[in-house]
């Protein structure tokens, strides 16, 4: 496994690679979610690539960005672990040189949602991805399911700006307990954590709704947010919503497609989000 640091010498290796080449985005602080999406990658490219950068643009509040984990050691032997061939290391003042003056803004799918909690969030997303995917060039870029947001405004991302890259994405990975993982539920207190497994026993509460019949929007988010509710851990609801997974509009009910159903919930100092597909499965949307 190749490490590199600048986005010259990332060109040139994965101009080299053999194709189709995979591309693995990552903040770092991995967990088996991403080196699910690894695997997935290593199964059907020749070459795989995976970066590792905590994006500042991304984070709408400094508290957010000074306490993400930065595990890069452990993250490179989890790497190696899975045949990673390639990964990009990249310092901010590499990817944000001097002088930098651009910024990549989606409209459409970025704009309910995280777009209104986290402001600026998505112009963060959509700029460093950009630059990861013109300068990799990956035949497919791998992506999971847990942040189905950020995949909608990806896909619109690489239609809009005619980037040749397929988008996969990889179902959620999960604990033992049905919890999403994310690089996040390490700043869960004990009690938290016990608790937060029922964000998902929510978003199931709703799927049993749909299973019976229910196509209301409004019906299948009380069936989520009754549970939500119950939880004294809970503090907050940021939302709970019936979407579009490729436009994240919001729908009033379930039409011909699947939907998806999307929460956001604040435990002490840790957001969690998740979501279920409803109508159809994971890798449909």
């Amino acid at each position: 496994m190749q490490v590199v640091s600048t986005a010259q010498e990332f060109r040139d290796w994965c101009r080299a690679a053999q194709r189709p080449l995979g591309l693995v985005p990552t903040m770092g602080a991995l967990h088996d979610g991403h080196l699910g999406l690894v695997r997935q990658a290593k199964a059907e490219c020749a070459s795989m690539a995976v970066t590792i950068f905590v994006n500042p643009t991304q984070f709408d509040r400094p508290a957010d960005l000074e306490q993400y984990p930065r595990t890069h050691e452990r993250d490179l032997e989890l790497l190696s672990e899975t045949e990673a061939d390639v990964v990009f290391l990249p310092t901010a003042d590499e990817v944000y040189p001097p002088g930098f003056a651009t910024k990549v803004q989606v409209a459409g799918p970025a704009l309910s949602l995280e777009g209104i909690e986290r402001p600026g969030h998505f112009q963060g997303v959509a700029t460093v991805v950009t630059k990861l995917l013109l300068t990799s060039m990956a035949d497919m870029a791998y992506f999971g399911q847990k942040d189905a947001q950020q995949v909608a405004v990806v896909r619109r991302l690489v239609a809009d700006l005619n980037i040749p890259t397929q988008v996969r994405v990889v179902p959620t990975v999960r604990e033992t307990d049905s919890l999403a993982m994310s690089s996040r539920n390490t700043n869960l207190t004990p009690k938290e954590r016990e608790a937060a497994p029922v964000v998902y026993r929510a978003l199931q509460a709703a799927k049993v709704l749909h299973a019976e019949g229910e196509q209301g929007a409004e019906a299948l988010k009380r069936g989520c947010l009754s549970a939500l509710e119950a939880e004294p851990l809970v503090e907050k609801i940021d939302y709970v919503a019936l979407v579009d997974p490729l436009t994240f509009a919001l729908l009033d009910r379930m039409g011909d497609g699947p939907a998806i159903l999307v929460v956001a919930v604040r435990m002490g100092m840790t957001r969690l989000i998740d979501n279920v597909v409803l109508g159809g499965e994971a890798q449909q949307v």
